[in-house]
């Protein structure tokens, strides 16, 4: 009997990719309206590269941007940059076609819903917050309260006990099979693979279900319970 669904964020709730593409153009965009004389898909490739290095959620890029481009942080360049990727962030923070309608359901049949993200607790929490899916959650597990990345365990170990489930009375959806379906596998969790959401062209998820819409996972779920 499944009584609960483990969802991941990004890329599984929201097109978080999508999101991160719009918010640093517009913000190379927006240093070079400033008076910055750079190249924009070279400096495309550059903050990519820094965020590959550094983390999707490093905090610092534009400075280090700057610096390894003109040499210092310029101000007004940093604030032109910092402005113009907030605005189009919050513009693309938008859960996937039909999220708010299959968690509401997934609700009123009983079931209960929880996110296990590798993001930080803050940025996770407010992107969230943004996609006004606060209150739909029993519980959240972001990488500050496990202190580890899927596929460890620990992250999994810690939604169940603050479910108070057994990992047959769970199902793990995500986007990224290396981390989010190995990871439940290895507890002996169902898992569904978002298929929508892969970024990497995976021909075999390894998952019990591969899907190409959120609300696929209802069907699946009366099926498990019938």
């Amino acid at each position: 009997m499944i009584k609960a669904v483990i969802f991941d964020l990004d890329n599984t709730l929201l097109d978080f990719i999508k999101m991160k593409d719009e918010a640093i153009k517009n913000a190379i965009l927006s240093m070079k309206e400033a008076g910055l004389n750079i190249d924009i898909d070279v400096s495309y490739q550059k903050i990519m590269k820094i965020y590959e290095d550094e983390g999707w959620e490093h905090q610092l890029v534009f400075d280090k941007f700057l610096k390894d481009t003109i040499g210092y942080v310029d101000n007004k360049f940093l604030a032109a940059g910092i402005v113009a990727y907030r605005r189009a962030k919050e513009a693309n923070l938008k859960p996937y076609p039909n999220v708010h309608r299959t968690l509401n359901h997934l609700m009123k049949i009983g079931i209960r819903l929880a996110i296990v993200s590798d993001a930080p607790s803050r940025e996770a929490w407010m992107r969230i917050y943004y996609l006004n899916l606060h209150h739909m959650f029993d519980v959240v597990v972001t990488f500050d309260d496990s202190n580890e990345r899927k596929p460890s365990p620990k992250p999994f170990n810690l939604v169940l006990d603050k479910l108070k489930l057994k990992k047959d009375e769970v199902v793990m959806i995500g986007d990224w099979p290396e981390r989010d379906v190995v990871g439940a596998n290895s507890l002996g969790i169902k898992t569904i693979f978002a298929r929508y959401g892969d970024t990497f062209g995976v021909k075999n998820s390894g998952a019990n279900w591969d899907i190409d819409d959120v609300s696929q996972v209802i069907d699946i779920i009366k099926e498990e319970n019938d």
